[in-house]
C-alpha cells in the first residue's frame, strides 16, 4: 500500500498548489506581470526538483545514461509540457478573475474525468467500451457533479467588519460678535 501513501502525498501537494501559486502571484505586487513572475519561480522549483534531484539520484545510484528509449523520452517530454501548460492555465484563470478555490475545484474534479477518458482511449478495456461497468460512468458523473457543487456552493469570504466611526466634536466659534480694537 506504499503507492497509496504517495498518492495521498500528491493529493496534499496539489491540493495546496493553487493557493500557494495565487499567493506567489499576488506577493509579486505587480498586477500586470506578477503571474508571469510567479510562473518563472515555479519553473525554477521544477528545475531544482525535476532536474537536479533526479540527476543526483541517477549519479549516486549508478543509473545508465545510455538506456533511455526514444519512446520514454518523448512521452516524458509531452507529460512535462502538458504539466507546465496546466500550471500556466491555472495562473491565466486566476488572472482572468477566477477565485483560487473555484478554479482548483473545477480542475481537480475535471482532471480525473479527462484522465479516465484518455486512459480508455490509449488502453481500451478488454471486451471494449461495452465491458465497462456502470459504476465507472456513475463515478465520472459524480466527479463532475462534485466539482460543480463545490464551485457553486463554496463559502464566501468573511464579512468585512463595519468601519469604526469615532465621534468627532467640532467647535464652531462665531467671530462676528467680537470687535477687534
Amino acid at each position: 500500500m506504499q503507492w497509496l501513501t504517495y498518492a495521498l502525498m500528491t493529493v496534499a501537494f496539489w491540493g495546496v498548489y493553487g493557493i500557494f501559486l495565487h499567493n506567489g502571484a499576488m506577493g509579486m505586487s505587480d498586477p500586470v506581470m506578477g503571474r508571469y513572475k510567479a510562473f518563472l519561480w515555479v519553473g525554477v522549483a521544477y528545475f531544482l526538483v525535476a532536474i537536479v534531484a533526479p540527476l543526483v539520484l541517477l549519479i549516486s545510484k549508478g543509473g545508465s545514461w545510455y538506456s533511455m528509449p526514444d519512446k520514454g523520452i518523448a512521452w516524458s517530454l509531452v507529460a512535462g509540457v502538458v504539466g507546465a501548460l496546466g500550471a500556466f492555465g491555472v495562473l491565466l484563470a486566476f488572472g482572468a478573475g477566477g477565485a483560487p478555490p473555484v478554479v482548483m475545484s473545477i480542475i481537480f474534479a475535471g482532471a480525473p474525468v479527462v484522465n479516465a477518458m484518455v486512459a480508455l482511449v490509449l488502453h481500451p478495456p478488454k471486451g471494449g467500451w461495452g465491458a465497462i461497468p456502470l459504476p465507472f460512468y456513475v463515478g465520472i458523473v459524480m466527479a463532475a457533479l462534485g466539482g460543480f457543487l463545490v464551485t457553486k456552493y463554496k463559502p464566501g469570504p468573511p464579512a468585512k467588519p463595519a468601519p469604526h466611526v469615532s465621534a468627532q466634536v467640532e467647535t464652531v466659534v462665531d467671530y462676528s460678535r467680537y470687535t477687534i480694537r
